[in-house]
C-alpha cells in the first residue's frame, strides 16, 4: 500500500473498537476519511467486519486490515506506518498504551485515544513530549466522554466570559429515557481501568513533581471543594465529587495556558449529580466498597472476576445494550465565577471577590460509547486537518490544550452535542 490511510483503528475487535468501526461507516463517508482496522487476530478482524457489514447493510469487508500486537514492537511500527493517525482503542492503557505511543512516535504517526487514566497520560507527557514534538507527532488522550466534554465546555466558557474567570465547577448528570432501565451501564474495560488507576494513585504525586517541578503562583480566592455529599442549588440535585480524571486533565490544560499563553489559570472542581438522595447514597456505597476492595490483591481479583456483583449490576463484560446506550442522556453544567475586568498580569489577584457568574451546559446522547467514539474519530480528523491550529509542531497534550483553537467543538455540535448558555451576569 503506497498511499497512507487517514486513520487506522487499533483494537478494532474490542468493545470500543467495534463502536469506532460502526461510527466510521457514517463519518468516514461524510468527512472523506480513508480508514482501516487493526488487531492481533486476523480472523477476528474478518469476522468483526462481516458482522458489522451485515448489521449496518454496508459492505466494509474489503477495508484494509493489519495484524499487530502490543507485545511485538515491529508489528506496531509496521501497522502505524500505514496511517497518518492511529485511533487506539486498546486498554487499559496502563498495560497496553506505551508501546503504541512509542511506535507511533518512531514512525511519525499521530496517536489519539480515550484513556481516562491519569498515571498513563501524565507519564506519556513526561517521557515523550519532547520526542513527539521533535517528530511532529501529536499524542492526545481523553478524547471521549466525559473528559472531552469537560475540556471543551471549559474552553467554551473561557471564550464567552467577557471578563476574567476565576473558577468553574462542573456537574455531570446521566439519565436513561428508554424502557430498559435495568442492565449494565458500563463495560468491564472502564471498570478495570478505574481499579488500576486507584490502586496506583500513590504514583501521581512523585510523577507530577517531575512533570511540573515549578509550582504555580497562589491564585485567590481559592475554589474549595464542596462537602463530600451535598445538595447543589446550581443543578438542584444531590451531588458527589466526580471520581474520574476530568479535573486532573483540565488542570493540565490550564497550566499549559498559563505557561505558554500567559493566561490566568481557571480553578476547577468536578461533581456528579443524581436524581435522588437514594441514588446518591447507593453510588457512595459502591464507591466505599470499591475503595476498600482495591487495597488487597485478593479483593481486587474479586472486583475483576465479579464486576456485576460488586457494582450492583452497573458493570458487565458485555457492556450496556444498544437500546440502553442510545436512550441514555447526559448533560454537564458549568458554573463559572469571575470578574468583569481582566488584569493584564495573569499573576495579579483582584482585591474584590468574584461578582460575575455564567452558567452553561453541554448535553447529548449515548455518552459512554456512541458519543465517545464520535468524539474520538472527530478528534483524529481534527488532527489531520487542523494541525496548524494546534500547539507547537507536535507533542503530548491534554485535549483542551490540543483543540482549543480548532473547530472540534463545532464539529461535535453538528454530530449531536448541544452547547448552550443558561445564564450570564456579565
Amino acid at each position: 500500500m503506497d498511499e497512507k490511510l487517514d486513520i487506522i483503528v487499533f483494537g478494532a475487535t474490542g468493545f470500543t473498537g467495534r463502536q469506532a468501526v460502526e461510527t466510521l461507516i457514517k463519518l468516514g463517508q461524510e468527512y472523506g476519511i480513508k480508514w482501516g482496522v487493526s488487531g492481533r487476530n486476523e480472523s477476528k478482524l474478518v469476522t468483526m467486519l462481516k458482522e458489522i457489514s451485515d448489521k449496518r447493510g454496508t459492505d466494509i469487508t474489503k477495508i484494509p486490515k493489519f495484524v499487530a500486537d502490543v507485545g511485538d514492537e515491529k508489528s506496531l511500527e509496521e501497522m502505524a506506518s500505514h496511517a497518518v493517525a492511529l485511533v487506539n482503542c486498546c486498554g487499559p492503557y496502563r498495560f497496553y498504551g506505551e508501546p503504541v505511543v512509542k511506535a507511533c512516535i518512531k514512525v511519525g504517526t499521530h496517536q489519539i485515544d480515550v484513556s481516562g487514566e491519569p498515571q498513563f497520560m501524565e507519564t506519556m507527557q513526561l517521557n515523550y513530549h519532547k520526542e513527539a514534538e521533535e517528530k511532529g507527532v501529536y499524542i492526545i488522550s481523553a478524547c471521549g466522554f466525559d473528559s472531552l466534554v469537560a475540556e471543551l465546555g471549559i474552553i467554551h466558557m473561557m471564550a464567552e466570559f467577557k471578563g476574567q474567570l476565576n473558577s468553574i465547577e462542573t456537574y455531570l448528570q446521566l439519565k436513561n429515557e428508554g424502557n430498559e432501565r435495568k442492565g449494565a451501564g458500563l463495560h468491564f474495560g472502564t471498570w478495570e481501568s478505574a481499579i488500576y488507576s486507584l490502586v496506583h494513585a500513590d504514583e501521581l504525586r512523585p510523577l507530577r513533581e517531575k512533570l511540573f517541578p515549578k509550582r504555580l503562583p497562589n491564585f485567590t480566592p481559592k475554589l474549595r471543594p464542596r462537602s463530600l455529599m451535598h445538595k447543589s442549588s446550581i443543578v438542584n440535585k444531590w451531588c458527589l465529587p466526580f471520581p474520574g480524571s476530568d479535573r486532573s486533565i483540565a488542570l493540565r490544560t490550564q497550566r499549559y495556558f498559563y505557561e505558554q499563553e500567559k493566561k490566568r489559570p481557571v480553578q476547577i472542581q468536578t461533581y456528579i449529580a443524581f436524581g435522588s438522595l437514594f441514588a446518591t447514597l447507593t453510588v457512595a456505597l459502591i464507591g466505599i466498597i470499591f475503595g476498600i476492595m482495591v487495597k488487597t490483591s485478593f479483593t481486587r481479583r474479586l472486583l475483576l472476576n465479579f464486576p456485576w456483583l460488586f457494582s450492583f449490576g452497573l458493570v458487565s463484560h458485555e457492556g450496556p445494550s444498544e437500546e440502553k446506550r442510545v436512550n441514555t442522556v447526559f448533560d454537564m453544567t458549568f458554573y463559572g465565577q469571575g470578574w468583569a475586568e481582566k488584569k493584564e498580569n495573569p499573576d495579579e489577584n483582584p482585591s474584590d471577590p468574584p461578582s460575575q457568574v455564567m452558567i452553561t451546559k453541554a448535553s447529548g446522547y449515548d455518552p459512554g460509547y456512541g458519543f465517545t467514539v464520535t468524539a474520538l474519530i472527530l478528534s483524529a480528523f481534527t488532527v489531520l486537518k487542523e494541525s496548524s491550529n494546534m500547539p507547537g509542531n507536535g507533542g503530548v497534550y491534554p485535549p483542551g490544550a490540543a483543540f482549543a483553537k480548532t473547530s472540534l467543538l463545532e464539529e461535535l455540535k453538528k454530530n449531536g452535542l448541544k452547547v448552550e448558555i443558561i445564564s450570564n451576569s456579565n
